[in-house]
């Protein structure tokens, strides 16, 4: 649990009102008033105490992909030099196939989600991250099919 949560200290309807906007941030008041199964009043101070506590911080728009059902998506372990980090990761964050960046523990040190439109784009991308200073060592896999997609 982070500080803000156990600094607010949320309660049961503070976890379902979560639980709706996360599934729909768009719902309306009175349909999450009523879901809940409380007054309008009731759901809108709740909405604004999360905000102001910092659990709630933003709302976005989910987009289908606009590259078409052919995609590769792929994930790249990236093994690193550590005093290179900074400059691999400026490096890496300027490639645009590259969607997600993440520091990671054991073997590699990063791991970049990719969006491609061919295994020989992916391929090309992938030996552009190997050549990058201070890059040792990849390990790639292809996603096949998305099997669960939970907003975090």
């Amino acid at each position: 649990m982070s500080k803000v949560t156990a600094a607010l200290n949320l309660d049961e309807l503070d976890h379902q009102l979560i639980a709706l906007l996360k599934v729909n941030a768009r719902l309306p008041l009175v349909s999450i008033a009523k879901s809940l199964g409380c007054a309008r009043s009731t759901a809108q101070l709740r909405i604004k105490a999360l905000e102001d506590a910092g659990v709630i911080t933003g709302y976005t728009v989910s987009v289908s992909s606009t590259r078409g059902p052919h995609v590769i998506r792929a994930m790249v372990l990236i093994s690193i030099e550590s005093r290179h980090e900074a400059s691999v990761v400026r490096d890496l964050a300027k490639r645009h196939e590259i969607t997600k960046l993440y520091s990671v523990s054991g073997r590699y040190d990063l791991c970049a989600m990719l969006l491609t439109d061919s295994t020989q784009e992916l391929d090309a991308v992938i030996d552009r991250i190997r050549n990058v200073q201070g890059v040792l060592d990849t390990f790639s896999t292809i996603v096949l099919s998305t099997k669960l997609d939970r907003p975090e």
